[in-house]
């Protein structure tokens, strides 16, 4: 085998390894819920004669994925009857993903345009659901994962998530077009299979710690209280947490609002089928893939402050698209650069994420950092995006949302400087002694 033969089956192996594919697969299942309270039950309300501010209060059921720290140490320390025996993870995800379908056919069945209690009822527990199956499946994949597999296993996780999220949005918009929201809805539970399948091939994770059985009062305090207290309890933890929750308000900000611009520029479902989905998703793709080369090039460190800089930067992109109005190649433009921005970010910040968790509390760690992460920029966005763009317009919403991110970029450039990013690093992002 010839030396560049070599080098390049050397990139390429990584992305083979078992614990890398059972990160996408698992991956596939973890972005369908999310599509289903997002971007495509965003489409169907505005379809449907809603107006804007209802619509964007509807992304509040995402906050129930913030809510999910406060149940996540049920997934470490209870374990379930009769199926428990296939152990703590793989009985998770196959009662979480039972949970998914249920619930999403629950959302198939009620009409927006009859009763909006009820949407909100069923896309709550849509989000109920898909926070439990997504506490269980970033358990999983931290814990598969070696720490030198952070970074492919990050990568690879979001190549899964995006096929998962865009394959559900572009079938529910093709599907609904031809059939109704209901038949969309109903295609797209299946895509909860590759998570339960992965979990019943793959089996236990070999890096899971179990600390205590939890039997007494005192053991489920411990249970709900230790994961909290361990974190919290490192150096510089506090300014790690104020990171974490300040990161990305400018990002889901806009995010959650996109399809509120293309609705109002007049883009048809098969338009934002092909430029929101199709574009985004290669761009996702690319960004990713660029993700996972400068990560071994840069460093964690430097990496993540490219990511940082390049997803407040994405959002001046919607403002100019909000300037041309209907435009295919405006749309492209602003997707691309978003999606590549989100796929690039996508990797670095989920692997420094995953490595912050210590591996006795993986699941009520994890759900503590990904719930933090944006809660923030849900809380803004179903309370006043929808009002905000009324009265300011898109083109200085989304100029805000580029201002909103700067004071992540400047707290985490501190935090490199001063030494905390490495100082607060927990057992899962370091090797064993």
């Amino acid at each position: 085998m010839t030396t560049q033969a070599r080098g390049i089956w050397g990139a390429i192996a990584p992305y083979l390894e078992k614990e890398a594919l059972a990160a996408f697969f698992v991956g596939v299942s973890s972005g369908f819920p999310y599509a289903m309270i997002g971007a495509t039950l965003t489409t169907r309300l505005a379809q449907d004669g809603i107006d804007k501010a209802t619509v964007t209060a509807f992304t509040l059921a995402f906050l129930v994925y913030n809510f999910k720290v406060f149940w996540a140490w049920v997934v470490d320390g209870v374990r379930l009857p009769v199926i428990g025996r296939m152990g703590q993870r793989v009985s998770w995800m196959l009662f979480s993903g039972t949970l998914v379908i249920a619930a999403v056919v629950n959302l198939a069945l009620v009409d927006p345009s009859e009763s909006l209690f009820a949407t909100v009822i069923a896309a709550v527990l849509v989000g109920v659901a898909g926070a439990t199956f997504d506490i269980v499946i970033d358990a999983y994949r931290i814990e598969t994962l070696r720490p030198d597999q952070l970074g492919t296993g990050s990568g690879m996780s979001q190549y899964g998530w995006r096929i998962g999220a865009a394959g559900a949005g572009a079938l529910a918009l093709v599907v609904a077009a031809r059939a109704g929201w209901e038949a969309a809805y109903l295609a797209c539970a299946c895509l909860a299979l590759p998570a339960m399948l992965t979990a019943l091939i793959i089996g236990e994770p070999t890096r899971r710690t179990v600390t205590i059985a939890k039997k007494g009062v005192a053991d489920v305090w411990q249970s709900i209280a230790g994961p909290f207290r361990e974190f919290l309890g490192r150096y510089g933890a506090w300014l790690v947490l104020a990171f974490i929750l300040v990161h990305k308000i400018g990002d889901t900000l806009a995010n959650l609002t996109f399809r509120l611009l293309f609705d109002d520029l007049g883009y048809t479902n098969d338009e934002i089928a092909i430029y929101d989905v199709g574009v985004g998703f290669w761009a996702f793709m690319i960004g990713i893939f660029v993700g996972g080369v400068l990560y071994t090039k840069l460093g964690l460190k430097r990496s993540v402050m490219l990511a940082l800089v390049l997803m407040a930067v994405s959002n001046l992109s919607f403002a100019g698209l909000a300037v041309v109005g209907h435009s295919n190649w405006g749309m492209a433009g602003a997707i691309g650069f978003e999606n590549f921005a989100s796929g690039y970010g996508g990797v670095v910040v989920v692997a420094y994420f995953s490595a912050l968790c210590d591996l006795r509390f993986t699941a009520a760690q994890y759900a503590l950092i990904s719930a933090g992460a944006s809660v923030v920029g849900r809380l803004l966005t179903g309370t006043t995006a929808g009002g905000l763009i009324e009265s300011v317009g898109y083109v200085n919403f989304y100029l805000l949302t580029t201002v909103l991110a700067l004071p992540g970029i400047a707290l985490f450039w501190w935090m490199m400087r001063s030494g905390l990013v490495d100082e607060a690093m927990g057992s899962a992002g370091r090797e064993p002694q």
